[in-house]
């Protein structure tokens, strides 16, 4: 973690994991995925050391959702493909 993290922490969960959260925890994993840069992985939208917060975030709603984290993983390339 950053030393962001260590101030700020990690984003709260919902109390109750929607269907709407998991929409958004979906999205924050996939926008938020690792790119190798030359120190090392960052964030492909934040640039921050990856995983970054909301990527952290979104995985943590997913589990909680029940997946597993062979699904999880199965995300980021599927919704990267997606993409224009």
């Amino acid at each position: 973690m950053d030393s962001t993290d260590d101030i700020l922490g990690e984003l709260p969960l919902p109390p109750y994991v929607t269907a709407e959260d998991v929409t958004f925890a979906v999205k924050a994993v996939t926008v938020h995925a690792a790119e190798q840069w030359p120190d090392g992985q960052r964030c492909r939208n934040d640039r921050a050391p990856h995983p970054c917060r909301l990527h952290r975030w979104g995985r943590r709603v997913l589990t909680c959702r029940g997946l597993s984290e062979r699904e999880i993983e199965a995300l980021v390339p599927e919704q990267t493909a997606r993409q224009p």
